[in-house]
């Protein structure tokens, strides 16, 4: 359940992350309640599976599949660039977590 746990964290940072910049800068209601309801669950959600999960191997997962997710995000729905190097510097963060995930 730990590791669940820590995957629908890693969603929810993505959610609040893409939000935080839909609330350009607080100034928009919707945008800000969801960022901030979305933050609070992955902090839940987070803390949920360190019960079972060493901390740096958590948080080292969550992190990662934040920002892969987000850079996906962005590519995705926003038109931002998908450049070989991004690209490349992404697949690293993956190896990682793969690696991460391998080892706890």
């Amino acid at each position: 359940m730990a590791w669940f746990y820590l995957v629908l964290a890693g969603v929810l940072e993505i959610i609040w992350a893409c939000f935080l910049k839909q609330s350009q800068g607080f100034t928009r209601p919707i945008p800000t309640l969801i960022t901030l309801a979305a933050l609070a669950g992955s902090l839940l959600f987070l803390s949920l599976s360190l019960r079972a999960l060493p901390l740096g191997t958590a948080y080292a997962i969550w992190t990662g599949i934040g920002a892969v997710g987000t850079f996906a995000v962005g590519i995705m729905l926003l038109g931002e660039p998908a450049s070989a190097s991004r690209l490349a510097a992404a697949g690293l963060i993956v190896s990682g977590l793969a690696l991460m995930k391998l080892s706890a």
